[in-house]
């Protein structure tokens, strides 16, 4: 094969591999950055019924402060009632919800576990009866007061689901705890800020979104991978709808203390998201060249891979001597510079997560260790596997 060949072949496809994601990352931190279009509140709109559901999994020694800070947030003139979803529960979750004035789902059913498995049973009860909005927060998850109020906006204004900020409680613990903090400025307000400002679907994020019962009527949430989430937005948008993003109020969650909690949740996030990939990006590809086009940018979402990923890509474009690919990955970083320059400044962050920057060679190297596990929960069969959690985590 001639050198010329051999040189070419490579840096196209290592080219084709981060254009679409670089284009993403591109569209999404310009639109982030931009000034918001905020929904003004409609007067006299009539009072909204929500119903927080928090799926529960061995939860027992988190439960009562998720609820309590729910139970917190401020109503104004809607009504809300809280459930709780013990799903294959161990231990004495759904007895200790009950307590802090959650009603309670109990669900047994061991060969089918996981979130989505227990959000599906709930609103399958929930449906029949009469509210209007249903919002997931997560058994560990902490919401801001204005929580319900902020949601209320978008919902009285017609959106048909809604997600807010979704942040970490707890980056002071590890530097690797910071780094995730730094990421999810980046995943979850960031990116988020940018969808909603070209008027696209802004994501489902896992906590802290909400949906309302015409959506869930017309989408049933059936969504049983580790990823349900992902999964479920894009049957959303394929049905024509969108998730409005809440950019006024936030929903925090702790990241694990020990390495190996650390190393099982960012295997089952992101080895659900390459199954996703594997699965839905050939028929989205096939209905975006038919004219869906509103599908092409779940389609790039999913073309981007996670960041310390795409950074390898583009530093091995940088390094191959091909000049085309190399000029193409330098506008790359450039982008990906940007993009977590601007996740910082939205999240208002602090000196230590710009210092925390220093240690993001060595969360790469981290994320490369996770090869197996990835390749093991981007099966087709990979169970969902709660993430263990300390105490400090639980009280974060």
């Amino acid at each position: 094969m001639p050198i010329d060949t051999f040189i070419l072949l490579p840096g196209v496809v290592l080219s084709a591999a981060v254009l679409p994601g670089t284009f993403e990352l591109a569209m999404l931190t310009l639109g982030g950055v931009l000034p918001r279009r905020k929904t003004a509140a409609i007067r006299d709109a009539a009072p909204l019924r929500f119903c927080i559901v928090t799926p529960a999994h061995d939860e027992a020694d988190g439960i009562a402060a998720c609820l309590r800070s729910i139970q917190g947030a401020e109503t104004g003139y809607h009504s809300v009632t809280i459930v709780v979803v013990a799903d294959n529960c161990s231990d004495d979750t759904a007895a200790r919800a009950e307590a802090a004035g959650a009603r309670v789902l109990v669900r047994e059913d061991p060969e089918r576990r996981g979130k989505g498995y227990a959000l599906d049973h709930a609103f399958s009860i929930l449906l029949k009866e009469d509210h209007d909005v249903f919002v997931v927060v997560d058994a560990d998850t902490r919401v801001e007061p204005n929580f319900l109020g902020e949601l209320a906006v978008l919902f009285q204004a017609g959106a048909d689901a809604a997600q807010t900020r979704y942040r970490v409680s707890n980056p002071e613990q590890s530097v690797r705890a910071r780094l995730m903090h730094v990421a999810w400025l980046a995943f979850n307000v960031l990116r988020p800020r940018g969808r909603d400002y070209w008027g696209w679907s802004a994501g489902i994020l896992g906590s802290g979104f909400g949906l309302h019962r015409r959506t869930l009527e017309s989408v049933p949430f059936d969504a049983g991978s580790i990823a349900e989430d992902l999964e479920y937005h894009i049957r959303l948008v394929r049905a024509g709808r969108r998730v409005r993003f809440c950019d006024g109020t936030t929903v925090w969650s702790p990241m694990p203390a020990t390495a190996a909690a650390a190393s099982s949740q960012r295997a089952r996030w992101e080895g659900g998201r390459f199954r996703m990939m594997r699965e839905q990006i050939p028929p989205l590809i096939r209905q975006v060249a038919g004219g869906r086009w509103p599908l092409l940018e779940p389609l790039l979402d999913l073309l981007l891979l996670p960041l310390a990923y795409h950074v390898i890509l583009l530093a091995l474009l940088l390094a191959w001597p091909w000049p085309p690919g190399r000029i193409g990955a330098a506008a790359g970083m450039v982008i990906v510079g940007l993009h977590i320059a601007a996740a910082l400044a939205v999240g208002r962050a602090g000196w230590r997560d710009w210092g925390a920057l220093a240690a993001a060679p060595f969360y790469v190297v981290w994320k490369l260790t996770l090869g197996k596990r990835l390749l093991s929960s981007a099966g087709r069969d990979a169970a969902w596997v709660r993430t263990e959690r300390t105490k400090s985590d639980e009280s974060a």
